[in-house]
């Protein structure tokens, strides 16, 4: 069984094309900025079986096209590997394109056969410099860096994406060495820069818990202009979600 918090059908910021996106409960990590804290506790959500989310993937196939699909994100879809590897398997035998939105934090063999069976990795780079991936998460960024070098050696495409969080992730230092790290990876061909937003601040509220990031403002254009100049210095593709 698969513990599922959520879906989106014809979802268009979590990969390429039309998407149904797929929301799963659990996540190892504490981001300041989570947009679905009520995504991140192991307990809740809904036990699942792999063959409903199947139909529902084969229900909505007309409308991905080209380069649609479905994309597993969370949550931590990782914490679920073992039970997704037949998940996965079944799609592919479907020929649905899969993405997998993953924090790169859990690197075993089960997170490595799913990723093997993933057509786009969408990894999250929170930061670069760890003190302050620390800071900002919870936990150390190592894992994430050594997914990254796994997915890269085995082939596996991903698109790097960076929230960019004023005042906490716009450090052109960081931003700079973080573009020294991965210019020669062959395997990432997008870079999205993901603007701060607030959207799931009252969601903190309902769960009667503090949000660390009040007063923190959006990015300018301006901002978000001159983070994507950085990374163009070392990445030829750069989007802002």
């Amino acid at each position: 069984m698969i513990n599922v918090h959520s879906y989106e059908s014809m979802g268009t910021f979590d990969g390429p094309g039309l998407r149904l996106v797929v929301f799963l409960q659990g996540c190892n990590f504490r981001c300041l900025y989570c947009a679905n804290p009520d995504t991140i506790p192991l307990k809740g959500g809904k036990p699942t079986e792999a063959e409903e989310i199947v139909r529902m993937a084969l229900s909505q196939k007309a409308f991905f096209g080209k380069k649609g699909g479905i994309t597993f994100s969370g949550g931590e879809p990782t914490l679920q590997a073992k039970a997704l590897i037949p998940l996965f398997r079944r799609l592919k035998e479907e020929g649905i394109h899969i993405c997998l939105d993953s924090n790169g934090s859990v690197l075993n063999d089960y997170s490595k056969e799913l990723f093997r069976l993933t057509d786009l990795v969408l990894l999250d780079i929170k930061e670069f410099n760890p003190e302050r991936h620390f800071l900002i998460t919870g936990r150390e960024n190592n894992f994430t860096l050594e997914t990254a070098a796994y997915l890269q050696a085995n082939n596996i495409p991903m698109w790097i994406r960076y929230v960019l969080v004023p005042g906490h992730t716009d450090f052109e230092a960081d931003i700079r060495a973080m573009g020294e790290h991965f210019q020669s990876y062959s395997m990432i061909k997008r870079i999205e820069i993901l603007p701060y937003h607030t959207l799931g601040a009252h969601k903190y509220e309902a769960l009667k818990k503090p949000y660390v990031l009040k007063g923190v403002k959006e990015n300018t254009p301006e901002q978000l202009d001159h983070v994507r100049k950085l990374f163009e210095e070392y990445f030829p593709v750069v989007f802002i979600n």
